[in-house]
């Protein structure tokens, strides 16, 4: 078993905060010394009191999936002896009411675009199964509720 972890800091810096009028940004702090500017969505609270130059838990979501997703990939790829060139997902999540009827990211949709080099390239149905096993095999896919689809495309 393994445990990761991060530290998530805010500071009031002598907003009234009781009104709901504070500032919603904050750190995230990763054991390596990543520090990334986080905040809340500004499709939940407005700005100024969101940073919308910052990353918000929705966004992590999507890219912790679309990350997990592509590390899965390029080891499978590799093990299968393809050269990845190049690869860039832009990746969306939906929030809408789920089942219960409270809000949840109820879908991710990861769209590769991967780039292989070489003579040697694989073909749409070696590629669908890359992607698929990586699915399969990604952490963050297996730990979520929501549904995660993969909607992959090659790069000429």
């Amino acid at each position: 078993m393994a445990e990761y972890t991060a530290r998530i800091t805010w500071q009031r810096q002598g907003e009234a905060f009781v009104d709901k009028r504070y500032s919603r940004r904050h750190d995230w702090l990763f054991d390596g010394g990543a520090r990334v500017p986080a905040s809340s969505s500004p499709h939940v609270v407005r700005v100024p009191l969101s940073d919308a130059s910052a990353v918000d838990p929705e966004e992590a979501f999507v890219a912790a999936l679309s990350s997990c997703h592509l590390l899965w990939f390029l080891d499978y790829a590799s093990q299968a002896g393809w050269l990845v060139d190049d690869y860039v997902d832009d990746a969306v999540g939906v929030m809408a009411p789920n089942a219960q009827g409270r809000m949840a990211m109820t879908r991710v949709t990861l769209r590769p675009r991967v780039r292989f080099a070489g003579d040697k390239r694989p073909d749409s149905a070696e590629h669908e199964r890359l992607h698929h096993a990586a699915h399969e095999a990604c952490y963050i896919a297996n730990s979520v509720r929501s549904e995660v689809l993969c909607e992959p495309s090659l790069v000429e």
